[in-house]
């Protein structure tokens, strides 16, 4: 047998932190050993896209931008991968081709070298743009294929798939095993059809979740893949991906020898646990095997993110309820693979169904998924939700984006007095309900907003004779009006009755409207006095990263409205009235 030497694709910087620590990893810690993985011989390092660019201005006001020509300077040696989602780009809509083009202009200029390409719903037609930009500037582009299994997902479907991102112009492709659901005799079996099939080099992604990876890898191996994603071992395994130093021990002295040194991945390795460590508040709990991937098929990253979530919602005592609802929620949209953002929608959506009822309340981009705004769904959607969501508007079936007009120019012009350069523009694009917030406070270290967000209350504190009080489960915000004092002398005031009269509603009269989600308010969508009827969008929340609209639990006029554009509430937090 000749000699294959196999080729790694190391993750930590990237995909690690993002399935074991909620994305949260800072440029300054990557930093002091990025020039000593420069020096390791990897065939690329991937440090960028999913949801690193989000992580970056959402949490830990850094310009992503940055990121990638900081380390660049330190590692110029080792090509810089990154995960693009198509039509997607690094958010969670569809984007016109004209900013898909520009995106992948800037990543290009930035330092990115490879570009890891994949649609969530495996529909091509949402790559094309994309793979032709990133030829277009010189770089390599990598079909990847979301690997799920499904009724209507088999080794049939993804070798086709392989053909047809090769003569689409694929450099590389990649079965993108997002959530560890690759068994060892079907990794064999698959990359053995698909290497019969497509000349390129195959790549192999998979997540160490199941259990099953390294079995998985070894497989692939002998049925011919050329090149395997690994995380170095202190940021590997639970949620992650298989150890870089096993897999390079084990070829050790094969044909399939990598030629890595271990003395050096030890090191860096050495230095990441120390890391780790800075990050434990983010830790997943997912640490050693979970067979229930198998059936829930939730992949790596977005497992910690929904740890998030329901933190976020004080209601983590409800994941097992969420695990258990994602596959019949996956089943009811189609069977999409579960990788983002058709996890994040999911997931999310999944989240939704068990804090307010089973599609009670139907985020935005869940709706928009299954109009066919994301592509086409494998397989068919439940008759029942398909009612609901598409009854007056009907499914679409071209390419998402041909649907869309070209929106560069015209954002351009928009944020022109806000957006400092073609990069911050990108920002709003990609992230409008937080793009203002980003470039205010972007290179201001965490610490530092903290304090300044916890000296706010303090600042502006409520009246003392301002008060929240529930009754029968509501909310009410109430202002006692201030009597005249009571001289010393005068008898004590009898003590309540635990009969009284509920507690006034808040100023304007009416039902209040409570907050069910914690998150961030996007748009209101009425003013006091205005008539609503059952069931109209009054507000649209931004919780969980995706958009959420709040309706009128009857019909009725507004009284008061609690809440401005901008503002945190929490669930039970009081939005308005309606009368």
């Amino acid at each position: 047998m000749a000699k294959k030497p196999i080729k790694i694709t190391e993750v930590a910087l990237r995909d690690s932190h993002q399935s074991l620590l909620a994305t949260r990893m800072k440029t300054e810690h990557m930093e002091p050993i990025a020039e000593k993985m420069d020096k390791v011989g990897y065939w690329s390092v991937e440090m960028w896209g999913g949801a690193t660019f989000d992580s970056c201005i959402r949490f830990l006001n850094e310009n992503p931008w940055d990121r990638v020509r900081t380390l660049k300077k330190k590692m110029p040696n080792t090509p810089f991968q990154m995960l693009l989602r198509g039509q997607n780009v690094v958010g969670y809509r569809h984007y016109a081709d004209d900013l898909v083009e520009k995106f992948v202009d800037l990543a290009c200029e930035a330092g990115i070298d490879v570009f890891r390409i994949f649609d969530a719903l495996n529909d091509l037609r949402n790559l094309e743009t994309s793979i032709n930009r990133v030829r277009k500037n010189g770089k390599h582009a990598q079909g990847a294929m979301s690997y799920t299994t499904s009724p209507v997902h088999n080794t049939k479907f993804f070798v086709e798939l392989a053909k047809r991102l090769e003569d689409m112009g694929a450099n590389t492709v990649c079965i993108k095993d997002m959530a560890g659901l690759l068994a060892p005799a079907s990794a064999f079996e698959l990359v053995s059809a698909i290497k019969e099939t497509v000349k390129v080099p195959l790549h192999l992604h998979t997540h160490t979740t199941s259990g099953l990876a390294l079995m998985t890898v070894t497989k692939a191996i002998d049925a011919g893949v050329d090149i395997i994603d690994t995380a170095i071992s202190s940021l590997s395994m639970g949620t992650s991906h298989s150890p870089t130093e096993t897999i390079v021990a084990a070829l050790q002295g094969t044909d399939n020898d990598t030629g890595l040194d271990m003395d050096k991945l030890i090191e860096i390795s050495n230095y990441f646990a120390g890391v780790r460590k800075e990050y434990s508040a983010f830790d997943t709990d997912f640490l050693g095997v979970d067979v229930n991937i198998l059936k829930s098929q939730v992949p790596g990253g977005m497992i910690s993110n929904l740890e998030s979530q329901l933190k976020q919602q004080n209601a983590i005592d409800r994941l097992p309820e969420v695990m258990k609802e994602l596959p019949q929620c996956r089943k009811d949209m189609g069977y999409p693979p579960l990788v983002t953002p058709t996890s994040q929608i999911v997931g999310t959506q999944a989240v939704l169904n068990v804090l307010m009822g089973r599609y009670k309340v139907i985020s935005k981009e869940s709706r928009d998924l299954i109009q066919g705004k994301y592509g086409k769904l494998p397989g068919p959607v439940d008759q029942e939700l398909m009612d609901q969501v598409c009854s007056d508007k009907g499914c679409i079936t071209v390419r998402p984006a041909d649907l869309l007009e070209p929106e560069w120019e015209k954002l351009k012009e928009e944020v022109k007095n806000k957006a400092t350069d073609d990069e911050d523009v990108i920002v709003f694009a990609l992230f409008p309900q937080v793009a203002d917030q980003y470039l205010e406070k972007r290179g201001t270290p965490p610490d530092e907003i903290y304090k300044k967000e916890e000296a706010v209350p303090a600042q502006t504190a409520a009246p003392t004779n301002a008060f929240r009080v529930t009754v029968n489960g509501k909310p009410y915000d109430v202002v006692v009006d201030e009597l005249d004092a009571v001289p010393s002398s005068a008898a004590p005031a009898p003590a309540a009755s635990h009969t009284e009269a509920p507690a006034a509603a808040p100023s304007g009269g009416g039902e209040p409207l409570a907050s069910p989600l914690a998150g961030s308010v996007w748009k209101i969508k009425c003013h006091p006095g205005q008539s609503v009827n059952k069931g109209d969008v009054v507000v649209i929340l931004e919780a969980m990263k995706m958009e959420t609209d709040i309706v009128a639990p009857r019909s009725g006029v507004v009284g008061s409205v609690s809440i401005k554009e901008g503002d945190k509430v929490n669930p039970g937090d009081t939005l308005l009235t309606i009368g």
